[in-house]
């Protein structure tokens, strides 16, 4: 992991430690930020954003090389797991806290892609 970026690394703890930017966290952080995931699910959790979440599905593939069944222990806990959950957060903007109106990046031109 020596050649991951710094602000993905950051999401890749938040991640592993359940501290990253979902509507739980800010259920218990920050009770004036909204909750619901942009897909319209009532709270947004880690598990529904890496399993569930059709905002995310067409980037869910690159979890699948880790984990064909989205199996979360496998995502956040083997190395293979946390090379694709790096990859995913590359393509996204899963567990930022500021969304983009575009949540899966890789259809945009590299200069539009926001950091």
């Amino acid at each position: 992991f020596c050649d991951t970026k710094q602000a993905i690394y950051g999401q890749l703890i938040q991640c592993q430690t359940g501290h990253a930017f979902t509507g739980k966290y800010y259920s218990s952080f920050v009770p004036t930020k909204s909750i619901s995931c942009p897909c319209g699910k009532h709270i947004q959790m880690q598990e529904h954003i890496l399993m569930l979440c059709p905002v995310y599905e067409p980037n869910h593939d690159l979890l699948c090389s880790a984990s064909e069944d989205l199996v979360i222990s496998d995502i956040l806990g083997t190395a293979k797991g946390i090379e694709a959950l790096a990859k995913f957060l590359k393509e996204t903007d899963a567990f930022k806290k500021l969304r983009s109106s575009n949540p899966h990046r890789s259809n945009l031109p590299p200069s539009s892609a926001p950091e």
